[in-house]
């Protein structure tokens, strides 16, 4: 008898494969099956595929550094001297050096107390949320907060509460019900949101956050990974550009996107960082980064802060208005939200570099994307879960090394399409 066979005497379970075959099916059916694409290039914005030769409108490389020649010289040179692994946790085998000097390059550019390096954005989250809260705790969240910030919540064990996307009245009632029950006094409350959100590149209202969070006794945790190397004077983010750095508790950020590297991390005092140290089980029981890309990382730091980092982001916001002004050429196709057409329009300034462009149907969806990739054009098709149901997008993101003829090229693929 085969093993399949031996499995099937007990019918109340499926076997293994039958389970992945299932589950595979009820994905594929839904239209949300995923597939890997492979890239035989650096991140640019031209990259080698299985396909040709693509145009991409999809990296959060918003300052073009993740092949950046310094950069890369960067790491080299510390990977010379230090190898490539860590050897195991900080707290286990030592902290290197590198490590250290990206923590304080960090906490400079965000002008906090100190700093800590998580090994990805996620694994900040997931660390640090459930140090901050636990048991009879609340945390809030925005509807559209990322899924690590979901995920660090739920892990968390504290009791967790969603308002709508910026909604400021919904918060308030939930932080007024909170205050008013007689249960809670000297139990904490967090609000957790980002503050520019990855799928649809809109800004929270970080200052009516902290008159809330102040009003009400709660903490105020902002991840700004699609903010930070694009605003303030130094290019740390939001929270520098509104001069409000001394009243937000905890600031999450990643390596990831601008600064073109990998990895994250949280800004805050030395008591919040001594505390996640001795906590965050995503940094106590993780490997540390490699040397390597934290070098790359410190490096990056360096860059966006100097006159050649301010001459990206101001290269990056034309691309932006550009792409917002060519998309509002097919209003049949796209639903733009008002922080695009306003800056296509020239009445505000952008956002982020994040371009929703709503179609709304998902198999209408993944068609554009297939007919601009067709035309070497290749901007991905975001679809549920990542997205609400019935909010399926082309979600298009500029990079500072966009050339004006790149950006004619997508003007030429959004003229061809046929839906």
């Amino acid at each position: 008898m085969t093993a399949r066979e031996k499995r099937s005497q007990y019918k109340s379970i499926d076997s293994f494969e039958d389970f992945l075959d299932s589950a595979a099916a009820e994905i594929r059916s839904a239209g949300l099956w995923r597939r890997l694409k492979r890239i035989d290039s650096p991140q640019g914005t031209r990259i080698k595929t299985s396909i040709g030769d693509l145009l991409n409108f999809s990296s959060n490389d918003y300052l073009g550094l993740a092949n950046h020649e310094a950069i890369k010289a960067a790491a080299t040179e510390v990977l010379e001297r230090y190898g490539v692994g860590s050897g195991a946790s900080r707290l286990i085998s030592g902290s290197l050096a590198p490590i250290h000097g990206l923590e304080q390059r960090l906490a400079d550019w965000k002008s906090t107390e100190s700093a800590v390096v998580f090994g990805s954005g996620f694994a900040a989250a997931i660390g640090t949320i459930p140090a901050l809260a636990g048991k009879n705790d609340l945390v809030i969240l925005d509807k559209l907060a990322h899924a690590c910030l979901f995920q660090g919540a739920f892990t968390s064990g504290a009791q967790v509460r969603v308002f709508p996307h910026n909604d400021l009245d919904r918060l308030e009632d939930i932080l007024r019900r909170r205050a008013a029950a007689s249960s809670v006094n000297n139990r904490r409350t967090l609000i957790v949101t980002e503050s520019v959100f990855s799928m649809d590149g809109d800004q929270a209202p970080i200052k009516k956050l902290i008159e809330l969070k102040e009003k009400y006794g709660a903490w105020l945790m902002i991840d700004e990974a699609h903010a930070a190397g694009m605003f303030g004077v130094n290019r740390s983010g939001l929270v520098e550009a509104m001069s409000l750095t001394d009243a937000v508790e905890v600031q999450m950020g990643t390596l990831s996107k601008a600064v073109g590297a990998v990895g994250g991390y949280i800004c805050g005092s030395n008591g919040l960082i001594n505390i996640l140290i001795n906590r965050a089980k995503s940094f106590i029981f993780s490997t540390a980064p490699s040397p390597a890309t934290v070098a790359a990382a410190s490096k990056a730091v360096d860059i966006i802060k100097s006159s050649e980092g301010e001459h990206r982001v101001r290269r990056l916001w034309e691309n932006v208005i550009a792409a917002a002004g060519i998309l509002m050429e097919r209003p049949e196709y796209f639903n733009l939200p008002r922080h695009v057409t306003g800056v296509a329009e020239g009445v505000s300034s952008p956002s982020s570099a994040i371009i929703p462009a709503i179609i709304g149907e998902t198999n209408k969806t993944m068609e554009s994307s297939r007919q601009l990739r067709e035309r070497g054009i290749y901007i991905p098709a975001i679809r549920y879960p990542t997205v609400p149901r019935n909010q399926a997008r082309l979600r298009i993101t500029l990079s500072a090394l966009h050339r004006a003829d790149d950006l004619e090229s997508l003007r030429n693929a959004v003229h061809a399409l046929d839906l």
